[in-house]
C-alpha cells in the first residue's frame, strides 16, 4: 500500500526489502542519481589547467578537468574504445590531456579523441565520433555539480532555498580545506534518513544532546531542501544551520566553517562519506570541528550498520514516522516510493 496509508494514524515506512536490494539499487541508481544534481568538488581544487577530481556516484564514475581555456567540464571517467579509465585515483594533473590507463588513447582536455593510438587508418573509423561521454556542469558558491542525463532543471532553481538562506544570514563558502572519507556497511537511505532528524540524537550523540540542551530542534522543507536548526546553550561547534539538498548533499554551516557532506552510494547496502571541509585558514583551523565530525560520524555509523543487519534479518518489514520528528524522513520515502512503485 501507499506509503501515506494511515496505521494507528501514523504514516508507515518504506519496505526493508529496498535497503540492500540490488534491484532496488539500480532502479535508484537511474531514476534518482542519473537524473540529479550530484556534486563533484569545490572549483578551488582544480584551479589550473589539466587539474583534475574524480569520483564514483552510485556506480557513475566521473571526473571533471579544467582545460587550457581555463573552463571546468565534466565526463564520464570511461575511454570510448573498450571502457579503460582516463584517470584513477581522486585528484591530479594531467600535462595537456587525458590519456587512458588501457591502451593510451588520448584525448583534449575538452573532451574531443586526439589520439587513437597504434589504432591505424582503419575503414570508416571518424575519430569526431568518438569523443568523451560529456555531462552537464554548474557550479553555484564554488561547488561543482554535474548531471548525467542533461534533463534536470537548472541548477540555480535547485539551490535557490539554500541561496536564500544563506544570503539571510550572511554566510560564505570559505575555501577547500580537507577532504575524509568513511566506509560504512549499509544502505545509503539509512544514513540518509538518520541524518534527515534529530530524533536520535538524544540516543547516539550524548556530547551533542548536551550542547543543545533544551534548545528546540526544527526542521523544515523547502523544495529540494531540508533545513535543521538549532542553537547550543553551550554555543558547541556543532550549533548551527544544517542544510540536506536532494538526493545525498548535506551542506553543514557551523560557527567558523562548513562541511560539505556527500553520501555516496557504492553498492547495494554500501555507503561511502565524502567529506569536503571548508576554512578560510585552512586544515589547521579546523581543530575543535574535526574532532566533533569524526565523533559524530562514529556514532552514526555504529547505529546505522546495526539498523543495517536488522533491516536485513527479516523480521522486519514497516515501521511507523513520528509527525513530530521525522516530517523529513517521510518525505525522502515518499519522493522514493515513486521511484519503486
Amino acid at each position: 500500500g501507499p506509503l501515506w496509508r494511515a496505521l494507528w494514524g501514523m504514516q508507515t515506512t518504506l519496505p526493508a526489502r529496498l535497503y540492500g536490494d540490488p534491484e532496488a539499487w539500480s532502479r535508484e541508481r537511474t531514476a534518482v542519481f542519473e537524473r540529479a544534481w550530484l556534486f563533484l568538488g569545490h572549483e578551488a581544487e582544480a584551479a589550473n589547467a589539466g587539474d583534475w577530481i574524480a569520483t564514483d556516484i552510485a556506480g557513475l564514475r566521473l571526473v571533471m578537468v579544467r582545460g587550457a581555456d581555463g573552463i571546468l567540464r565534466a565526463f564520464h571517467n570511461v575511454c570510448r574504445h573498450r571502457a579503460g579509465p582516463l584517470v584513477t585515483g581522486e585528484r591530479g594533473r594531467c600535462a595537456g590531456e587525458l590519456v587512458c590507463a588501457y591502451h593510451g588513447w588520448r584525448y583534449t582536455l575538452d573532451g574531443r579523441l586526439r589520439a587513437a593510438t597504434g589504432f591505424g587508418a582503419a575503414e570508416g573509423f571518424d575519430p569526431r565520433e568518438f569523443g568523451l561521454f560529456s555531462l552537464r556542469l554548474e557550479v553555484w558558491r564554488g561547488l561543482v555539480f554535474v548531471n548525467t542525463d542533461g534533463e534536470a532543471g537548472p541548477l540555480a532553481g535547485h539551490v535557490a532555498p539554500l541561496q536564500a538562506l544563506l544570503v539571510e544570514r550572511g554566510l560564505d563558502m570559505a575555501a577547500p580545506a580537507l577532504r575524509r572519507s568513511h566506509d560504512l556497511a549499509c544502505d545509503w537511505k539509512v544514513y540518509a534518513e538518520n541524518y534527515l532528524e534529530g530524533y536520535h540524537i538524544g540516543a547516539v550523540h550524548p556530547v551533542l544532546a548536551d550542547e543543545l540542551g533544551q534548545a528546540e530542534y526544527r526542521v523544515r522543507i523547502d523544495g529540494d531542501l531540508v533545513i535543521q536548526e538549532a542553537t547550543g546553550v553551550n554555543d558547541g561547534p556543532q550549533a548551527g544551520v544544517w542544510g540536506w539538498l536532494w538526493p545525498n548533499l548535506g551542506i553543514n554551516v557551523y560557527r567558523d566553517s562548513a562541511m560539505i557532506e556527500r553520501i555516496t552510494p557504492t553498492g547495494p547496502g554500501l555507503t561511502r562519506l565524502d567529506y569536503l571541509f571548508l576554512h578560510a585558514d585552512g586544515a589547521d583551523a579546523l581543530g575543535e570541528a574535526l574532532i566533533a565530525s569524526d565523533r559524530l560520524t562514529a556514532e552514526d555509523a555504529t547505529i546505522c550498520e546495526a539498523v543495517q543487519c536488522n533491516l536485513s534479518a527479516g523480521i522486519y518489514d514497516r515501521g511507523v514516522l513520528s509527525p513530530r520528528h521525522e516530517a523529513a524522513v517521510a518525505w525522502f520515502q515518499a519522493r522514493l516510493e515513486k521511484v519503486h512503485s
